[in-house]
């Protein structure tokens, strides 16, 4: 990867889900501007606040996919990252911004 770059393996999404309530959510309802977990696969040289390995949460739309040995992943840069979550933490949630 190159400067700010992020290449990113997402998390694939299971068929159906339940809302909190228990409300089933089948496989072929799109939500609207959801966020998505992935794991980061490659960084560039400029790449300050993540590393291979890390888990983060970003917007899977208007992204650039590229195919490496038949695994999809997506490109993006880093600002475009919205959480990295965290192993262990002092305080408060697990994440940072």
């Amino acid at each position: 990867m190159l400067h700010d770059r992020v290449m990113i393996s997402m998390e694939q999404e299971a068929g159906e889900r339940r809302s909190g309530s228990g409300i089933v959510i089948p496989a072929t309802v799109k939500m609207a501007n959801r966020l998505a977990w992935g794991e980061v696969c490659g960084v560039g040289t400029n790449v300050r606040s993540v590393k291979v390995g890390d888990k983060v949460l970003f917007n899977p739309e208007d992204q650039s996919e590229v195919e490496v040995h038949a695994r999809v992943y997506l490109v993006m840069r880093e600002r475009d990252l919205h959480a990295v979550a965290t192993q262990e933490t002092d305080h408060g949630t697990g994440l940072y911004l």
